[in-house]
């Protein structure tokens, strides 16, 4: 998912946050810490509540909290049952069998069928919805096929028979049961959708929920809005927390200040070096476990020739000191980047983070990145060159990242000119999926623990691939990955390895760091399920004393 932002199925690593060391009221204020609703911030706003096209972190907080799937990924990082009664799979992987709970029922009373996610999968893959996530699907039977355009979607290979939905792939998938946890599979009611047409899933009251909250007083654009307990949810006796309230609190700081009023049960101090180091020793501190990694994309179209010429993107991932950087913009918080998986997103065979063993040996030379720059220019007639680098308005670490980035590329390779450019999260999305950028700083959290949920991004054609570049070495270890050793993890792990390889020697894109989080914590709130992968805080069991 993408993320300043998104990052977003499943769970490499989980943490079920409890407790902590904070007095009940120490801050004062007369805030959500005086009663039992729980009171959350997020720090931009919603896009959509469209569970078909949705692809931003904080949509899919709010959406996978007030939505259930056949599974739910549980305290320790694995998929359990949910709204399904039964999981089974064949020997060869192929086939999947889902037998659902009886008497499901949807946040409005009416009945949670099989159909319902027939219609909701059949949905994300038809090319008139145009998600950005139709690839989650593929593997599945003709779906590459329907969202190319080359098929109609009652083809696909999810049926529905009775209370039994079968699944039946073209290749195993072993992330498979991660994706029957993720928002974007999430059932979907087909009269309803049909109902509100356009306006469906853009304002609360145009949504329908299957899960342990249903949505209040979002009109679409709003900063607060909440959470309410769904009693039609299949589990709704064990949630015990009956309203969370919601609110957008784009300044750090701000957010911070109204954490210690009472007024927020948790808030992330990881934004800006500033605000780490004045809350780090704060007895509320909580580790959030991340797997989410920042890299710059370049534009590869052909529209800044610079970025078309191989030796100018080898200069400028030369010229970048992934250390220092990581230590400037996050205090050194996060960890450098060493390849596009991040740290704690999965683990091969032999027990190693996969960040580890895929590393390709990025570094820093600036002697060899102004040779390369040199050369680049004169390969293309020229004697000098100018890019601009889009980030987030409204992400506190952009403005430190592309200082940095301008201060130490134009000090390291000479007639190289950097001018930075700022838009909202919702427009640098869009200016991403249109290739209106030259360089785009862009940060993906995995959406489940599994190579492919990264290795997907940069293939050939691929929604994300937004630098819109063609690596055929990348796109032959990553097929080979998904379908000759899809069962065979350790061949899988060394394919992932030759795919980050060929990233590294077309130096298509450049990794920037690892993202680590922390936050604070009201320590009378508990239950907290947070993922590495996925849906990062899960809020239906959390409770308050």
């Amino acid at each position: 998912m993408d993320t300043w932002k998104k990052v977003a199925i499943g769970a490499a690593a989980v943490v079920v946050v409890v407790g902590g060391t904070r007095a009940a009221g120490l801050w004062g204020g007369s805030g959500s810490s005086n009663n039992k609703n729980l009171s959350f911030q997020l720090p931009t706003p919603i896009q959509t509540l469209d569970i078909s096209k949705n692809t931003d972190t904080y949509s899919g907080t709010i959406i996978g909290n007030s939505g259930a799937n056949l599974m739910r990924v549980d305290k320790k990082g694995d998929a359990q049952p949910e709204l399904a009664k039964s999981v089974k799979h064949s020997k060869d992987g192929l086939t999947y069998t889902v037998v659902l709970k009886d008497n499901l029922k949807w946040s409005d009373g009416s009945k949670l069928t099989a159909k319902d996610f027939v219609y909701s999968w059949q949905r994300i893959v038809d090319p008139k919805t145009a998600s950005q996530y139709a690839y989650l699907a593929s593997g599945v039977k003709n779906a590459d096929k329907i969202a190319g355009g080359k098929g109609d979607v009652d083809t696909l290979g999810v049926t529905a028979k009775g209370n039994t939905i079968t699944f039946n792939l073209e290749r195993p998938l072993p992330q498979f049961e991660y994706l029957l946890t993720f928002s974007n599979f999430m059932p979907q009611k087909e009269s309803f959708v049909n109902k509100e047409g356009k306006k469906y899933a853009t304002t609360a009251a145009t949504s329908l929920y299957s899960g342990p909250y249903k949505v209040e007083g979002w009109n679409g654009t709003n900063n607060k809005f909440k959470l309410v307990k769904n009693d039609n949810y299949w589990d709704a006796k064990n949630v015990k927390t009956k309203q969370v309230d919601v609110q957008v609190v784009q300044k750090p700081d701000t957010a911070v200040q109204l954490y210690k009023q009472g007024k927020i049960d948790r808030v992330s101090i990881a934004n800006t070096p500033e605000l780490y180091n004045a809350n780090k020793n704060n007895k509320d501190v909580v580790k959030a476990p991340e797997a989410t990694a920042a890299y710059l994309q370049y534009n590869q179209t052909g529209k800044n020739k610079f970025l078309s010429n191989a030796k100018i993107r080898e200069a400028l991932n030369l010229a970048t000191n992934r250390k220092e950087l990581t230590n400037q913009v996050t205090s050194g918080i996060s960890t450098a980047a060493t390849g596009l998986a991040p740290e704690g997103l999965a683990k091969t065979t032999s027990g190693e983070d996969l960040a580890k063993y895929v590393a390709p040996g990025y570094k820093f030379d600036a002697t060899a990145a102004k040779k390369a720059f040199e050369e680049g220019l004169k390969e293309l007639g020229e004697t000098k060159a100018t890019f601009t680098i889009t980030s987030d308005a409204d992400s506190p670490a952009a403005k430190s990242t592309l200082d940095y980035l301008q201060g130490s590329w134009e000090k390291a390779l000479p007639g190289l000119k950097i001018n930075q450019k700022f838009v909202p999260f919702s427009q640098r999305i869009k200016d991403s999926q249109s290739q209106n950028f030259d360089i785009v700083v862009s940060l993906w959290g995995g959406d489940y623990p599994e190579g492919s949920t990264y290795y997907d991004i940069f293939k050939s054609g691929a929604s994300n691939n937004n630098g819109q570049f063609k690596n055929e070495a990348y796109n032959t270890a990553v097929k080979e990955a998904e379908s000759t050793n899809a069962l065979n993890p350790s061949a899988r792990d060394k394919n992932y390895k030759d795919a980050e390889a060929a990233l590294l020697k077309d130096n298509n894109f450049n990794p920037l760091y690892f993202r680590s989080g922390y936050s604070l914590q009201n320590p009378d709130v508990s239950g907290i399920i947070l993922n590495t992968t996925g849906l990062n805080q899960d809020w239906k069991s959390a409770v308050k004393k």
